[in-house]
């Protein structure tokens, strides 16, 4: 059964599968994903060859990002977060989940969160105190993307409307390594203050959920 899926299956049901996102996350990476699913499957790809693919890429883009090829890095961060959801397209299609990919996984994408921050506060000459408040916020993406599949999970803002996604948008991580590289490749003057930006928002988004979950856990049981 599994093998007759993967051979009959197309982009469109790679696509079907995806776990979401923010707006530019599901409209770009996950949709890019699908293909990239898509054709690993054609190639008898596992998903951890995928994950792999994503850690190999984003030190790439890393390391473009530090030696002045920024727009190398803005090109090749997008491909690693598109691999990155292309691996879950694939298990969940072809049934090869497993408790060991889910965790190659989230340490794969410890290790390219790491190596991001790292070369955007090098590129951007940033002071220490910028840099690892960056690094520290950052990760509240990661974090609350793991967290985000626990029992009990909520979002801040619940509602799918358009104005609302379109808000998320300052922490849909596809929208903001765009951004990033964006800034890197045509504003670069402005990279630590982009680490400002983000390092607000993240830490505020971190409070804010704090608060929320605290209010939740001390409410009376009914």
């Amino acid at each position: 059964m599994v093998a007759s899926v993967t051979i009959c299956a197309n982009p469109a049901v790679f696509f079907a599968a995806n776990r979401g996102g923010g707006l530019f996350t599901e409209t770009v990476n996950q949709r890019a994903g699908s293909y990239l699913a898509y054709a690993a499957s054609r190639l008898g790809l596992s998903p951890t060859a995928l994950t792999l693919g994503n850690l190999a890429v984003a030190f790439v883009a890393a390391a473009a990002a530090v030696t002045g090829i920024p727009l190398l890095a803005l090109v090749l961060w997008q491909l690693a977060y598109s691999l990155d959801c292309a691996d879950g397209q694939l298990a969940r299609v072809t049934g090869r989940t497993s408790p060991a990919g889910a965790r190659v996984d989230v340490l794969c994408d410890v290790a390219v969160q790491i190596s991001l921050v790292t070369a955007v506060s090098i590129a951007a000459s940033a002071p220490p105190w910028l840099s690892a408040a960056f690094a520290g916020t950052w990760l509240v993406n990661l974090l609350t993307s793991v967290l985000a599949s626990s029992p009990g999970a909520a979002s801040l803002m619940p509602s799918t409307s358009l104005p609302v996604r379109l808000l998320k948008l300052v922490r849909d991580y596809g929208a903001m390594v765009l951004a990033l590289g964006l800034v890197l490749a045509f504003a670069p003057q402005w990279t630590a203050g982009a680490m400002a930006v983000f390092t607000v928002t993240n830490g505020g988004f971190l409070l804010a959920s704090i608060a929320q979950t605290a209010a939740a856990a001390s409410a009376p049981e009914r």
